[in-house]
């Protein structure tokens, strides 16, 4: 059963992604230019965990006489309050990485897609609002929005959340700056190689 790995797994991203929120570090930099992609976000996110705690709260208060029912929804309610904090963490220090020889495309804890940049055909900047997810294109909308397309010369296997692989030859994907994205990607494919070390 391939669930439950891939669950574990999801949840440990989330877990080690706050930890790195919490001490100012991000993931998988190295030598690379990140990208970030939650800008305005963090409204949306605080919003939720707003709902989250009075809810809680409000359990708390209606299920005072039943204390077993009490504590299994008071534990829910904290998990929840727990995976949002992971989820908006994950998304802040896991940005976009452009590497001298690819473009590590990421969203949250559940996207981690390595595109060499020889494959990149073209990139442009496109903002787009509507996904119809078609074979052969990964759409990763942030706020349910793309700004930047990338078309490949051939296809790059993507694996979903549970494992399932797709080849893809378009990718849709948002970043906060996406002029500097597609500029910084455009200059990368035209650098002479690195050679190795």
């Amino acid at each position: 059963m391939k669930v439950l790995p891939a669950l574990v797994r999801h949840e440990a991203r989330l877990l080690a992604s706050l930890a790195l929120w919490v001490a100012r570090r991000r993931h998988g930099i190295g030598d690379g230019r990140a990208f970030g992609y939650a800008r305005g976000q963090g409204a949306v996110m605080a919003g939720f965990l707003f709902v989250c705690v009075i809810e809680t709260f409000t359990m708390s208060v209606l299920l005072r006489g039943w204390p077993t029912a009490h504590r299994v929804v008071l534990v829910l309610d904290l998990y929840t309050v727990l995976f949002l904090a992971g989820l908006y963490a994950a998304w802040t220090v896991r940005p976009h990485v452009l590497h001298h020889d690819a473009l590590r495309i990421r969203q949250a804890a559940h996207v981690d897609l390595r595109v060499p940049l020889e494959l990149i055909a073209a990139v442009r900047r496109e903002p787009r609002t509507t996904h119809e997810g078609t074979d052969g294109e990964l759409n990763l909308p942030v706020g349910s929005q793309t700004s930047v397309t990338l078309e490949l010369a051939g296809p790059v296997a993507h694996f979903t959340f549970l494992g399932r692989r797709r080849d893809v030859t378009v990718i849709r994907l948002h970043a906060d700056d996406p002029r500097g994205l597609v500029e910084a990607v455009t200059r990368a494919r035209s650098a002479p190689p690195v050679p190795p070390r």
